[in-house]
């Protein structure tokens, strides 16, 4: 019970930020859960009212200014104060930067940088009210390294890291340590939209996993609870001198050189 009289802002309900909820919330936080896709959110609330867990969710599109500042007021005033912020929301498009129009860029840079911006412009004040607290931003082993194809997503990832280290700096000050997270494969439904992208709709998803995962020297794609395991390192006490850093979770991929 780690996180026993804290509360945490979640960012989106499927993958990484749902275990990431679950998981803060069974180590005793309180936990608001919000996302856009009202199935989903609908899936965690029962799940969490299942195992027992003080988790809510909320629907919000993140990238927009109000439904940020309201979610903030939403968990604020549910459980007195914010205190940990993760922030996982994403979109991932597909294409170069020839294929991709500027409505896709825009909302690309919306959701998966701009819904960190708007969590900490409204959130930080609240959680300085606290004595500070500490801020996980999901970013991706794309934004160190990338395939084809994925300029749009992987801009965004990077960007991610860039404003990790600068919201690290800004904020060390009030007690907030801003660190970010870069998975490899994990089983999400991002990487689900991978598999169909790249074998058609028809495409066996396991079977495209089991090739994702041979990929990585450790030979699997990863589970989004694995993921969640370091976010709640990097969200508690544990974590105290840790802040500015990306942290890469992914079975080896990156450590490595496409040459055999």
């Amino acid at each position: 019970m780690e996180f026993e009289g804290k509360v945490a802002l979640v960012t989106g309900t499927t993958g990484i930020g749902r275990a990431a909820a679950l998981r803060l919330a069974a180590g005793g936080a309180k936990v608001l859960c919000a996302g856009i896709d009202i199935a989903a959110n609908g899936e965690l609330d029962a799940l969490a009212a299942e195992r027992g867990l003080s988790l809510v969710t909320h629907q919000a599109d993140l990238s927009q200014s109000d439904a940020v500042a309201a979610t903030v007021r939403e968990v604020c005033q549910r459980f007195g104060g914010l205190d940990i912020i993760v922030n996982s929301a994403a979109v991932h498009p597909y294409g170069t930067v020839v294929d991709s129009d500027a409505e896709t860029f825009q909302r690309a840079f919306a959701v998966n940088v701009g819904s960190i911006h708007l969590t900490g412009h409204f959130g930080i004040p609240e959680m300085i009210k606290r004595g500070g607290g500490a801020i996980v931003n999901i970013s991706s082993v794309q934004g160190h390294a990338c395939q084809k194809g994925v300029a749009l997503y992987v801009a965004t990832k990077g960007a991610i890291h860039a404003l990790t280290r600068a919201m690290a700096l800004d904020h060390a000050g009030d007690r907030i340590r801003v660190n970010s997270v870069s998975p490899g494969s994990v089983r999400t439904p991002i990487l689900e939209l991978a598999a169909r992208t790249f074998d058609g709709d028809g495409a066996d998803v396991d079977a495209v996993f089991k090739r994702f995962g041979a990929a990585h020297p450790i030979g699997r794609i990863g589970e989004p609870e694995e993921v969640a395991d370091m976010i709640a390192y990097l969200a508690s006490d544990k974590a105290g001198f840790v802040t500015g850093a990306d942290f890469i979770i992914d079975g080896g991929l990156t450590a490595g050189i496409g040459v055999a």
